[in-house]
């Protein structure tokens, strides 16, 4: 059963190193996905899962232990999911949850075991929401770290530029993350996401599925566009 959960951006620009000069910018939100892992770590789960997008070769469970670099950013840091493992996966955590990592790594997390799953943009959201109902069901009490940006239209300078539809879809996502408005979730339109390049939709709608029975409240910890790009941290609990 889903006990709690955690929703945080998942840009490399979190880690301090990848952002180098402009690393301040982005405080606020670490600090507020700090705040976000502590409702985890209240919740005393049995099992914390890790959910956030990947492209084709980062899709799929990566096992306690498995690791992830940002040396394509041009810095020298490693990160590890959860605890060592005794053999170390060969297959490297993608960008999204080697943030998740790190911000694990950063709280000192060991209240319990980690997994992470990479899902695919192109998912859909009722077999989002069927992966969801699965996770909820692996230990007696689950908790969820997702990862996921909100559009990237928010701006001129935006990666997908200036999108008038933008502001309102992320006020949306917005609004159901801090609320815990698992309809809501379910009912974000997959082709409008895509289009906005909102890349946290589908492991938003996984965790949609995981809470259809939990009756958890919502609480919105940080909302921005910086970069022309829509952040947002909320914890259920």
């Amino acid at each position: 059963m889903l006990v709690a959960a955690a929703v945080c951006p998942c840009p490399p620009m979190l880690v301090p190193e990848v952002a180098a000069g402009a690393a301040p910018e982005l405080d606020a939100a670490r600090t507020a996905c700090t705040d976000a892992l502590g409702v985890l770590a209240a919740a005393r789960p049995d099992l914390l899962v890790v959910v956030g997008p990947a492209e084709e070769s980062g899709r799929g469970v990566h096992p306690e232990g498995a690791r992830g670099s940002f040396r394509g950013f041009g810095v020298d840091v490693d990160v590890r999911l959860g605890r060592p493992a005794r053999e170390v996966p060969e297959r490297e955590l993608p960008y999204s949850l080697a943030v998740a990592a790190w911000l694990l790594e950063r709280t000192a997390w060991s209240d319990a075991p980690v997994e992470g799953l990479g899902v695919g943009e192109p998912l859909a959201p009722e077999r989002c929401a069927a992966v969801g109902r699965e996770i909820a069901v692996q230990a007696g009490r689950v908790a969820l770290l997702v990862m996921g940006d909100a559009s990237a239209c928010r701006t001129v300078k935006a990666p997908g530029y200036f999108d008038e539809r933008a502001a309102g879809f992320d006020a949306e996502v917005a609004r159901a993350l801090g609320s815990a408005d698992v309809a809501a979730l379910k009912a974000l339109d997959a082709e409008l996401a895509h289009e906005l390049k909102a890349a946290g939709r589908a492991p938003w709608q996984v965790l949609a599925g995981a809470a259809e029975e939990a009756g958890l409240a919502g609480r919105l910890l940080y909302e921005d566009a910086p970069y022309g790009v829509g952040y947002v941290v909320a914890a259920w609990s």
